[in-house]
């Protein structure tokens, strides 16, 4: 049977978006982010919370209050969750996928990616 675990995270970061060629104003969000990752209960789980987390808070520690403009060309929603997914894949056990990922800029915006 397949099953699907799910973490919550949070960093604080700041950037400035280009929308239509124009760039607003720099400022700072707390992102929420939330990682459901997917796999068959085998020994009587999916896989160690911890080892999630650990995977995790090792890559949004790369973004947590920093300037994401300096590590990306557009920081939008998706660019950063999209580059999040990634090395969140990359990282995962083989027997493993993300299923879903969910990063929030504060409480009203955010953009969920489905694998």
């Amino acid at each position: 049977m397949k099953a699907r675990i799910v973490e919550r995270f949070r960093f604080e970061a700041a950037h400035a978006v280009s929308m239509d060629g124009e760039r607003e104003e720099l400022h700072g969000h707390t992102f929420l982010l939330e990682v459901a990752v997917e796999g068959e209960i085998e020994r009587g789980y999916v896989m160690d919370f911890l080892e999630l987390r650990r995977t995790v808070d090792g890559i949004i520690g790369r973004l947590d209050h920093r300037n994401l403009n300096n590590l990306f060309d557009n920081p939008t929603a998706e660019n950063v969750a999209l580059w999040i997914a990634g090395e969140i894949q990359k990282s995962l056990p083989a027997d493993v996928k993300l299923a879903r990922l969910t990063l929030w800029e504060g409480e009203d915006n955010g953009v969920e990616l489905e694998f």
